[in-house]
């Protein structure tokens, strides 16, 4: 695969609007819409037929949302759900939960 050159990527911003411009990304706000993501949102769906469809959408109560970093090594519930059963058996008392204020 032939790599691209600044010149080759810079053509193709050449039609980018000024404030789209992310060259300082040092403005940005780790965490801005957590809470907002994990309340949920509401879509609109507008049907040919004139009417309107509102659905809302939450995470599951059970829901765990992994970090990017963490995702790359668990692309799926089945390998996060593996990984999980491999330190469980590690745990000297299965049967015993993990208390939450360790």
């Amino acid at each position: 695969m032939k790599k691209q050159t600044s010149e080759s990527v810079d053509a193709k911003n050449d039609d980018m609007r000024p404030e789209y411009d992310f060259a300082n990304m040092d403005d940005g706000v780790r965490g801005k819409y957590y809470d907002a993501y994990h309340a949920g949102h509401t879509v609109k769906i507008h049907q040919a037929d004139g009417t309107t469809v509102v659905q809302h959408f939450t995470l599951d109560e059970d829901a765990v949302v992994l970090a990017p970093d963490v995702r790359e090594y668990f692309p799926d519930s089945e390998a996060v759900n593996n990984a999980l059963r491999t330190l469980i058996a590690l745990v000297p008392h299965k049967h015993e939960k993990i208390s939450e204020t360790q």
